[in-house]
């Protein structure tokens, strides 16, 4: 059974940073695109950060890309999203997901408020 269960969420001022953590369960990081997605309220759900199971290569969505680090550790069999110079508008739940075709899982969320 997969199972992601994401951490680190919390509440931080403008400016500040957050780790977010993503453990996994039932399938081996390296082998799945790693990714984390975020929902705020109201809005529909939009990609943050992944990095591919071929090649480790990280991608970014243009509204985080310099402020966020997406890495993965294949012993701990875990992913992080260092999350920097955070904003107002990154205020949303974070959710981690794997992927490949055909498979998708998604962990529950956590949520990260950014205070102005």
């Amino acid at each position: 059974q997969v199972q992601l269960v994401e951490s680190g969420g919390g509440l931080v001022q403008d400016g500040g940073s957050l780790r977010l953590s993503c453990a996994a369960s039932g399938l081996t990081v390296n082998t799945y695109t790693m990714g984390w997605f975020r929902q705020a309220p109201g809005k529909e759900r939009e990609f943050v950060a992944h990095i591919n199971w071929i090649g480790s290569t990280p991608f970014y969505a243009d509204s985080v890309k310099g402020r966020f680090t997406v890495s993965r550790d294949n012993i701990k069999n875990m992913v992080y999203l260092q999350m920097n110079s955070l904003k107002p508008e990154d205020t949303a739940v974070y959710y981690c997901a794997a992927r490949r075709p055909g498979l998708d899982y998604w962990g529950q969320g956590t949520q990260v408020t950014v205070s102005s």
